[in-house]
């Protein structure tokens, strides 16, 4: 009789790991093909082709409508979030106002009580009945109002019956973010940026699209290479020229605009949600065997952004 390998092997009380591997289980992997990948004059927004380029200034590049339309409605939605902390506030302080008032009018019935020679009913916190002492002002007497929650409250497991717990809104943060990056952008923080077409002799007759070159050493930019762009001056240059000129010069090869070494931004590649870019360009996804039935996502493994 032949031996059982652990491949053919599924009478066991568990899945072996083969078993698992064959239902999806653990890391699948893909590699993304050229068209996962976003274009260098690409908006990060919208995808599309630059239209009056901005760059913020750790290098994501967008259409100046797509970023203008981005952060006003950040801002409304940050103005939005502070109406309903304020109000929160506002709340919050009134229904403190209204504990103090009720717990005094308590207070003050226990004692007119307790003067007039009314024998009224206390609890301890133990909850027994002391029929004999008198606490004074410090007494606790139920209130009609009291008493006719807890008789409404007796239909405890009735919808209507049920208390609502209130949502507290966290006071919002008053910065704007980049949609790309996440970190705090400002409007006066993005600059223009320019890209050399370059001229009919150069270009290729087979493209119809626009293509760029660099002003300095007239090569055709592309994806594969990583760009540099001045912030004062907005010109767009490879980074071979500009490790070679730019920063030895600091001075700007198509105006002859003097900058300083920070005024330097790398644009970044690709990097949207749909696309990767530079040597990350596998996509990975973690999976679970799910109770019962199939597979169950836990959740996504660092993707390739």
């Amino acid at each position: 009789m032949p031996q059982r390998h652990s491949k053919n092997n599924n009478d066991l009380a568990f899945f072996t790991y083969e078993e698992k591997r064959k239902l999806g289980y653990g890391t699948q992997r893909e590699r993304l093909g050229k068209d996962s990948i976003k274009p260098f004059d690409a908006c990060c927004l919208c995808l599309k082709p630059l239209i009056d380029p901005l760059c913020c200034p750790k290098g994501h590049t967008f259409c100046k409508e797509c970023i203008l339309e981005c952060l006003l409605a950040q801002k409304k939605d940050i103005k939005r979030k502070l109406a309903a902390h304020e109000a929160q506030k506002k709340q919050e302080k009134e229904e403190e106002e209204e504990k103090l008032m009720l717990q005094k009018a308590k207070e003050l019935d226990a004692f007119d009580q307790q003067n007039h020679g009314a024998v009224p009913q206390y609890h301890d916190r133990s909850g027994s009945q002391d029929k004999n002492g008198f606490h004074g002002a410090n007494s606790v007497k139920v209130t009609s109002f009291e008493e006719e929650a807890l008789r409404n409250m007796k239909a405890f497991w009735l919808p209507s019956a049920t208390p609502e717990a209130t949502v507290k809104v966290d006071a919002p943060s008053t910065d704007t973010v980049c949609p790309e990056g996440q970190e705090k952008l400002k409007l006066k923080s993005l600059f223009p940026i320019l890209f050399t077409e370059e001229n009919a002799d150069q270009k290729s007759k087979k493209s119809v699209e626009k293509s760029y070159m660099c002003p300095s050493c007239k090569s055709t930019l592309t994806n594969t290479m990583s760009l540099v762009a001045i912030s004062t001056c907005g010109h767009v240059f490879c980074k071979k020229c500009s490790d070679k000129f730019l920063v030895k010069d600091k001075v700007c090869l198509e105006c002859n605009k003097p900058f300083k070494e920070r005024n330097l931004v790398h644009l970044e590649k690709g990097g949207t949600g749909f696309a990767a870019h530079d040597e990350r360009l596998e996509a990975r996804e973690f999976k679970h065997l799910g109770s019962g039935s199939g597979l169950g996502l836990v959740k996504p493994a660092p993707k390739a952004y």
